[in-house]
């Protein structure tokens, strides 16, 4: 008996993963949140994917426009700002961002191994979304815009959009781990909307550099949009069912920190 009821407290500790009694309906309702934007962002990618394929991977007409306009305004201030937003979702940026991610959450985790793989578990994810989103890159094969109107350098095929999915999945972890740390913490929900708008508008903007620098089309950035909350929808899905993540902090009270301060 009593083997058995140590087993069960063991079970319900939060450095064990899973929700103590207070934790058990936030638990709850985040997993619904992260199946509905999972089930939502990867219904609409694979419609959005097979009406590129049934319309032969070719850009649609206001497609052409929204280049055509970037082409004809994109003074030179511009365009150098764009490539440094564009910056941002390749190279050192976004997976930085991710070891950042995985640094923060490993924080509440005791010194020892599962501390070392909570701390890579971002990284690994954010390559392994890399991965996927390659296959389907070479899967669809659909053309970039004509060269001769490109303000960065480029390649690959267009669809969907690298920068855009990279960005969005690796400031995505980050801002998770963000709110994970300021809720541990106690800082109120407030702080952490705060840098979650930060975070994914800085992401919104290096996908929508891309067009402006005329190396994607419109829906090769919606593609990269869609697939990213899915794969962050997943990774948050499978987080709770892995033993050795921490499981998510208890809300602050209410009235406590309530100024965000």
């Amino acid at each position: 008996m009593t083997a058995v009821a140590d087993a069960d407290r063991a079970a319900a500790r939060p450095d064990r993963g899973e929700p103590t009694g207070t934790q058990a309906p936030a638990a709850r309702h985040g997993t619904r949140t992260a199946l509905a934007v999972l089930v939502g962002a990867w219904a609409g990618f694979t419609a959005l994917a097979l009406l590129l394929v049934v319309h032969g991977t070719a850009p649609f007409g206001w497609e052409r426009d929204a280049i055509d306009w970037s082409g004809d305004h994109r003074p030179g201030a511009a365009r150098v700002a764009a490539s440094a937003v564009t910056s941002l979702g390749s190279a050192l940026v976004p997976y930085a961002a991710a070891i950042g991610a995985g640094l923060l959450t490993a924080r509440h985790v005791p010194a020892g191994p599962r501390r070392l793989l909570v701390a890579l578990a971002p990284l690994g994810w954010l390559a392994a979304g890399q991965l996927l989103r390659t296959l389907i890159m070479h899967g669809t094969g659909r053309p970039r815009p004509p060269v001769a109107g490109w303000a960065a350098t480029a390649s690959g095929f267009s669809f969907p959009s690298g920068h855009t999915f990279t960005s969005a999945t690796a400031f995505g972890l980050l801002a998770w781990a963000i709110g994970r740390h300021l809720a541990a913490i106690g800082r109120p929900p407030a702080a952490r909307r705060r840098w979650t708008v930060l975070l994914l508008g800085v992401a919104a903007l290096v996908g929508l550099s891309r067009v402006y620098l005329a190396v994607h089309w419109p829906l090769d950035i919606l593609g990269g949009w869609l697939l990213a909350a899915g794969w962050l929808a997943l990774g948050a899905l499978l987080a709770r069912r892995i033993p050795w993540w921490p499981s998510a902090p208890p809300e602050p009270q209410a009235g406590a920190r309530a100024d965000g301060s």
